[in-house]
């Protein structure tokens, strides 16, 4: 017990050698985190994925620097992942807690038309939509394009007309 205590140190004065063992058991706390919490975690990039990766990171620096203990560092990190598997497992569910949680896709243009009360809702301009345009689609004109969504993850995604469609 008194190796552990002179390895991991205790409280905010800590030595270099301390608090690398710190980040490097971190580190593969972190890694169990994010295999316990699952591909979705930061794949997705949903609101609620975002939280939890500045929580996490927010909540396991403080145990490498001895900000707060270690256990209950590691303990809330473990809860916020736990936390975030269940509301996944929710959402997945139930589509109304979903919309919630992760929010809806929002039209931006549609039928040759630019949405403009969603455009001011979601303040994207259309040089916004014309950027996303060009670097999604490699085109510069709305004029192939049937629909754009604003998707819950911030990103702008396009479906292009059906070739066959007279315009």
């Amino acid at each position: 017990m008194d190796t552990i205590l002179k390895l991991f140190g205790e409280g905010e004065n800590l030595s270099a050698l301390q608090m690398s063992v710190r980040a490097c058991f971190t580190f593969f706390i972190s890694l169990l985190l994010v295999r316990l919490g699952g591909v979705r975690m930061f794949g997705k990039k949903s609101s609620l994925d975002i939280i939890v990766f500045i929580m996490l990171g927010a909540i396991l620096s403080r145990g490498i620097v001895g900000a707060s203990p270690y256990l209950p560092t590691v303990c809330a990190a473990t809860s916020i992942v736990l936390l975030h598997r269940i509301l996944g497992f929710i959402s997945v569910k139930n589509r109304r807690f979903q919309n919630l949680i992760s929010g809806k896709k929002v039209i931006l243009y549609d039928n040759g038309e630019l949405q403009w009360d969603n455009l001011k809702k979601t303040s994207i301009s259309k040089s916004d939509i014309l950027k996303s345009l060009r670097l999604e689609t490699h085109q510069d004109s709305l004029e192939k394009i049937s629909t754009a969504f604003l998707e819950n993850n911030g990103r702008i995604s396009f479906i292009i007309k059906d070739v066959d469609t007279e315009y």
